[in-house]
């Protein structure tokens, strides 16, 4: 890349910011306060986001969207956490539409995502994770049997965020049981439901009150019929589709992080120049300094990583260690911001009106989704070190 090319690269990263804080602004703090306490969903800007086109960014523009790579789609996300919002209402859309663009036919394409990214359908369902299997994801239960033209598909999800808000869910299911595979990461299948048509036809969508995030579910399937023409790729090769989409997650997540870090820092350093104790600024003491610049720091460094992540991936280089440790360290460095931001604020920082509470809580989701830190340096460990596999 030439130095013309990167300064108009870097010009054209800081007006999608710019595009991105105008849009946010219309949604000041009181916007998340007041749904906060309603547990409410954030219709009216996921509306606004789609409406301007963000949520298309990795749509090719043959199909109505930005064609922009993951670099500019963690922009995207990064900016509506450090203005305060919460990209966890809508980014599933995201990395979830990159399962029916990279292994989807021409048909469900050319069907499904330029209503995708006109806003006309949403797509912001993952149904993967079970009660009774978590991150074991080859053991999960829910069954898929084929019946001439269609399926008829079994089983229970859990933690299924925004089913209730969204057109289209990408479900993983297991079509041939694990006793008769070879591999246990065969066998499984992807199939995209029309959540419009389900509910009440085989599909239950149960809420589930969780401290943030108010969108999340049960999901109770029986007897649900989804036609074969909604399988996504080949039969039995579903796990590999989906961990095809993991490093996208896994980056996109990381800039949420380093969105809530860089929102924590600003909050903590503009209270402790306003906040008066003993006759001082409360940042003037080193006590108090010291912690918020660590943070600054280590966020900083994480977002170092997220870019060589996301360069790598749109270069289409393997990336899965640099996606990894991109989650893991904009997770750690975001919860440290949190921390700083909360004891800079002392009693005040349980305040609704201050914010920090409500976006400490969203921020201490990333320690555990969408994949633990713990399984993070488990991978390291394996697949990086060359250290034995320890689950």
């Amino acid at each position: 890349m030439t130095s013309t090319s990167v300064k108009e690269n870097v010009q054209f990263h800081e007006e999608l910011r710019q595009s991105v804080r105008n849009v946010c602004s219309q949604f000041p703090d009181s916007y998340w306060r007041e749904l906060d306490a309603k547990l409410a969903y954030p219709e009216e800007f996921v509306n606004e986001i789609t409406r301007n086109g963000f949520l298309a960014a990795l749509i090719p523009e043959e199909y109505g969207g930005s064609g922009l790579g993951i670099t500019e789609a963690s922009i995207i996300l990064e900016e509506i956490n450090r203005s305060g919002g919460n990209a966890g209402a809508c980014h599933a859309q995201m990395y979830t539409m990159g399962t029916l663009l990279r292994h989807g036919s021409a048909e469900q394409k050319a069907k499904y995502l330029p209503k995708i990214a006109d806003g006309s359908l949403r797509l912001q369902a993952f149904g993967v994770t079970e009660p009774n299997t978590g991150t074991d994801t080859t053991k999960l239960k829910t069954f898929a049997e084929r019946k001439g033209d269609k399926y008829i598909v079994n089983g229970q999800k859990v933690f299924i965020s925004r089913a209730e808000h969204s057109d289209l869910m990408i479900l993983l299911v297991r079509t041939t049981p694990i006793e008769q595979v070879k591999k246990k990461t065969e066998g499984l299948s992807v199939l995209l439901v029309d959540l419009k048509e389900a509910v009440g036809n085989g599909l239950t969508i149960r809420p589930l009150r969780t401290m943030m995030n108010h969108a999340t579910t049960e999901l109770f399937i029986e007897d649900l019929e989804v036609p074969v023409e909604n399988l996504i790729g080949e039969e039995g090769k579903g796990f590999k589709y989906i961990l095809d989409g993991m490093n996208a997650e896994r980056i996109l997540i990381a800039a949420e992080c380093i969105g809530d870090g860089r929102w924590f820092i600003e909050r903590a350093t503009n209270y402790a120049n306003e906040r008066i104790v003993f006759s001082r600024q409360i940042g003037q003491n080193q006590g108090v300094q010291f912690p918020i610049a660590r943070a600054h720091v280590n966020i900083e460094a994480a977002d170092l990583m997220r870019f060589k992540a996301a360069e790598l991936f749109d270069s289409g280089e393997k990336c899965a260690a640099e996606a990894n440790m991109s989650k893991l360290l904009a997770a750690d460095a975001s919860w440290e911001a949190a921390n700083v931001a909360l004891q800079t604020h002392g009693g005040f920082g349980f305040a609704e009106e201050y914010d920090v509470e409500r976006k400490f809580k969203e921020t201490r989701l990333y320690q555990v989704a969408p994949i633990s830190t713990n399984l993070i340096l488990s991978y390291v460990a394996e697949h990086v070190l060359g250290l034995p596999r320890s689950y």
